[in-house]
């Protein structure tokens, strides 16, 4: 039989086999219910302007633990970022690997290269410098010390648009809002460290990695004390290629570095001008220019470096919310169709017709942004909910996801959440934040081995740190 209650405008249903059993649990889920509504009191949350579902158990044994306007839209915030992992785990068998090149349709004479080098990206939104060079060392094979010719960069595998469109309007330098491109290289992001010298003497400043891209203007002084009154700014200029940094204000001598860390506007000829100074490391000269273009289609490979797998991606993109992997790996959805100039928004019709492939009511979700930065992005708990059930009962991805969440009390945008309470460890959840905006879906595990599915999403004007609580407190309150 059923048994249905409803307290304070919470649905309970409970799916039982005995009237003992559903004595049983209708004790313990009437307790979660008086449970959640003692917290949305104390943490001043209306009940209007949440959407949750949580669910216990599987198969026959599933269970509604809560059902509060789980089928309204809100605006999900980067939660949004589950829907894009369980397609791009769908489309990308774990272990697939992107790859980097380079190339050549030229001839070496005498370890001359007679023409140019060709950069190729293949979207890899994790090559650093680390890959970069494994790249240059497996080049430096090829015993070419001289390139009689440019470096082409070809990040054809995209678009140029460098940026989503349901960012912010107005740009900023940090490196949270990098651009994308399918040649792009340690985050499209600069590291800026400054040392102090003596007090009224230039500090020193150092650009890493070194390259000729960024013109570095150095104004920054020594001052006493141990402040920290740096300003670092990262001016775009059409009249160069790269980017101007200047490092003003001033660090104090009892300080032993500061860093500060700048996005950069032209991914290519960033990724090209690194490749340049790595060469120059290893006694290789460029005679040429960094330009982009496309490379032929009979070049050969004499290099290549491939990304780490796609579920550890997955992961740099979940653990602390990664807004430029998001659209990375959006746009490699993108080439699914199309083998050069994916976009944002074919990538995004991909993560749409993967909703509808799991049964996701269509009027329960309207995605725009993979990220989630968007308001125009909504979804229900429900939605959300169905998603996170098909990645739990899906053997073939399930592993790879459940790591790319974090952990509560350890890591990523969880770690300093739940700690030191019953559900440090026992919760893996996605997190989502905007102005008004507060969400939390994923696993919490049971000691007798059930899990919890869950999807909360909150949409009003408390403060965000009493949200935060009210989700917490009810979470440890269900894993106790």
């Amino acid at each position: 039989m059923f048994l249905k209650v409803i307290i304070s405008g919470v649905l309970l249903v409970a799916s039982v086999s005995s009237a003992q059993s559903a004595k049983s649990d209708n004790d313990k889920f009437a307790s979660v219910q008086k449970e959640f509504a003692a917290l949305a009191k104390k943490h001043g949350v209306k009940i209007d302007d949440v959407g949750m579902h949580a669910t216990v158990g599987e198969g026959d044994n599933l269970r509604v633990l809560l059902d509060v306007n789980g089928k309204a839209l809100m605006i999900p915030a980067s939660i949004s970022k589950v829907a894009t992992a369980s397609a791009v785990l769908g489309a990308f068998p774990p272990g697939h690997k992107f790859k980097t090149q380079l190339l050549a349709d030229a001839n070496i004479v005498n370890g001359v290269l007679k023409g140019p080098l060709y950069l190729k990206g293949g979207g890899d939104p994790s090559f650093v410098s680390e890959n970069l060079w494994f790249l240059v060392n497996a080049f430096m094979r090829n015993k070419i010390t001289k390139i009689e010719g440019d470096i082409i960069v070809d990040d054809s595998l995209f678009d140029n648009v460098r940026y989503d469109l349901s960012r912010q309007k107005e740009r900023v330098d940090r490196a949270y809002d990098a651009p994308v491109g399918a040649m792009s290289f340690n985050w499209n992001s600069v590291n800026i460290f400054v040392r102090p010298t003596t007090p009224g003497s230039a500090a020193e400043v150092f650009v890493d990695p070194e390259n000729d891209y960024i013109k570095l203007n150095n104004r920054a002084k020594t001052g006493g004390g141990n402040e920290n009154k740096l300003l670092v700014d990262r001016q775009e200029t059409q009249k160069i290629d790269g980017d101007v940094i200047t490092v003003g204000g001033s660090i104090g001598k009892g300080l032993k570095e500061a860093v500060v860390f700048k996005n950069i506007t032209q991914p290519d000829l960033w990724a090209g001008y690194n490749l340049k100074s790595f060469l120059a490391q290893r006694g290789i000269q460029l005679t040429g220019k960094i330009k982009n273009g496309v490379s032929p289609e009979k070049a050969e490979v004499l290099a290549e470096s491939e990304s780490k797998p796609i579920e550890q991606m997955v992961a740099d993109m979940n653990k602390f919310s990664n807004n430029y992997v998001a659209e990375m790996l959006t746009k490699n959805l993108g080439t699914v169709k199309k083998a050069k100039g994916a976009t944002l928004a074919e990538g995004v019709a991909i993560i749409s017709e993967h909703m509808q492939s799991l049964g996701v009511p269509s009027e329960q979700y309207r995605l725009n942004s993979p990220s989630g930065l968007s308001r125009d992005n909504k979804m229900s708990a429900f939605a959300m909910w169905k998603v996170l059930q098909h990645l739990r009962n899906d053997f073939k991805v399930q592993p790879e996801f459940l790591t790319s969440l974090p952990i509560a009390g350890v890591d990523g945008t969880l770690k300093k959440r739940m700690k030191n309470t019953p559900g440090e460890r026992w919760v893996r959840a996605k997190t989502g934040f905007l102005t008004g905006v507060v969400s939390l879906a994923g696993y919490a595990g049971l000691e007798d081995g059930r899990v919890i599915t869950f999807s909360f999403i909150y949409n009003g004007s408390t403060d965000e740190t009493k949200i935060r609580a009210f989700f917490d407190n009810l979470l440890i309150y269900l894993v106790k």
